[in-house]
């Protein structure tokens, strides 16, 4: 991924609007652009000021399924790609997944998905608690069942990827509109800026990938998703840790390396959140039960920095919408979790069903749903006990 001048290629001519200017839809944009397509990105806020910029920047492709690996893969080429273009960096580092001594089914699902993993020749190994502690001494492992360990894996600092591929679009020829709030309509692919109004601008196609916000752009435009948003929440602390990247399955908490020591985090709350109105701010008992975990599987205290929570978004089955809702209307939402680690690759992919190049991601296809599903949020990083197969869930 490079910068690249706008010109000539299969969307010389097309005009696509971009709603949404998270990592998805800088993606797409800068795709796009360099496709040759003339391109408006209209964000509501600042670029990165979503979910992308409280991501926690976990990048692995230790998937159990064949569409989520290559995606996962995909978008790791893209990262490495991609670092040391502006602020941008890709750390590699392991990623470590665990499950405790008497957590029986978690156990045994870590073990049948790493060797799934394997299967779609991911490089995910399966070890005990000796190796475990051997190899990352920083662990407690006394405790621990099983232990899978994703090698092609690395964290990065989330905001600094969206504000350098915007970067990138723009310098392809994409317009980049910050603080512009839009209504979208479609039959023509439409936008209506909120202080343009009554003004239309009409588009040969439309790529909704607003987040939290999607559901309600597509209802007011006749489109209805299965989405809800749903907090999930982050800390960093300042002590140092120069350990791996891992996953206490059992205590649902994740931690990785940051510059200013370590973050970590989940807390998911599993209730639908307003997009506009949600609490920001971390909750009490997330700061007292992650800082538990980290005493006792890295002996960290934390020195927290800061904390936040952050906005994800769930669909009925885990997976994501990503194609098209209505002639040349395209969606791109859904991700419980995983947008910013798959986003360099599902970016991708919307562009390329824009462009006419794909027919889309097997599996993703919004049409899968009526729009007015009734289904219960689930954590994003939870492992999936109940698959047949023992493969990790999808959220």
């Amino acid at each position: 991924m490079a910068g690249s001048d706008h010109g000539a290629g299969p969307g010389d001519g097309m005009r696509v609007a971009v709603v949404g200017g998270g990592a998805v839809g800088v993606t797409a944009a800068y795709d796009l652009a360099v496709a040759g397509a003339e391109v408006t990105l209209f964000e509501k806020g600042a670029i990165g000021s979503g979910a992308s910029g409280r991501a926690a920047g976990v990048l692995y492709d230790a998937y159990a399924e064949d569409v989520d690996a290559e995606i996962g893969a995909r978008a790791l080429e893209r990262f490495r790609t991609l670092s040391g273009t502006g602020e941008f960096a890709f750390t590699d580092c392991p990623y470590v997944m665990l499950a405790r001594e008497g957590d029986d089914d978690l156990a045994e699902a870590i073990r049948g998905a790493a060797e799934r993993m394997r299967v779609h020749d991911r490089e995910v190994e399966t070890v005990d608690r000796d190796e475990l502690g051997e190899r990352f001494p920083r662990l407690r492992v006394d405790d621990v069942d099983v232990a899978a360990v994703a090698h092609n894996a690395g964290w990065t600092a989330p905001g600094s990827y969206v504000t350098t591929v915007a970067d990138l679009a723009a310098s392809a020829g994409a317009e980049i509109r910050t603080d512009s709030e839009v209504a979208v309509s479609t039959a023509p692919p439409g936008v209506a800026v909120a202080d343009e109004a009554p003004v239309r601008r009409r588009f040969d196609a439309l790529v909704v990938a607003a987040g939290a916000h999607t559901k309600r752009l597509l209802a007011d435009a006749g489109i209805a998703v299965p989405l809800k948003p749903y907090r999930v929440q982050a800390l960093v602390s300042g002590r140092t840790f120069d350990g791996p990247m891992w996953y206490d399955a059992s205590a649902g908490v994740y931690a990785r390396p940051h510059p200013a020591g370590l973050l970590a985090g989940d807390g998911t709350v599993p209730v639908e959140a307003d997009p506009d109105e949600w609490d920001r701010d971390a909750d009490g008992w997330f700061l007292a039960d992650v800082s538990g975990t980290l005493r006792d599987r890295a002996g960290h205290d934390p020195d927290v920095e800061r904390a936040w929570a952050g906005l994800c978004t769930a669909t009925p089955d885990g997976d994501p919408l990503l194609g098209e809702v209505a002639d040349d209307v395209f969606v791109a939402a859904g991700w419980q979790g995983h947008g910013f680690m798959r986003a360099p690759a599902t970016g991708e992919a919307i562009a390329r069903q824009v462009l006419g190049e794909r027919e889309g991601v097997p599996g993703f296809d919004p049409g899968r749903f009526d729009g007015d599903e009734a289904f219960e949020i689930s954590e994003g990083m939870a492992v999936d006990t109940d698959a047949d197969d023992g493969s990790e869930k999808r959220d």
